[in-house]
């Protein structure tokens, strides 16, 4: 499996604050990025495989929509998280 209980962890440690605080925006906006980054490797090696292109799009979307909701709470941690997890825009 490639997201293990250790890599999540890990993840929310460093964009979420801790390990328990699963649902800070910022957790949340790490983790799809680590998901959309796996997705996309993955149709890169089967490009017909419909089911995940779909997943992908609505993980995009979804992360879009935590993005705009940082950028209108707290523009300057938005420009941080953008620049540390290699997102464009």
């Amino acid at each position: 499996m490639y997201l293990t209980q250790e890599v999540k962890a890990e993840l929310f440690k460093k964009h979420g604050g801790s390990e328990t605080n699963t649902g800070s925006t910022e957790g949340q906006i790490a983790l799809f990025t680590y998901r959309i980054n796996h997705l996309t490797e993955h149709l890169k090696r089967n490009h017909k495989d419909f089911n995940t292109e779909r997943s992908l799009v609505r993980l995009v979307g979804k992360r879009r929509a935590l993005l705009d909701y940082l950028k209108k709470k707290d523009i300057e941690k938005y420009r941080e998280l953008i620049k540390e997890l290699n997102i464009r825009k």
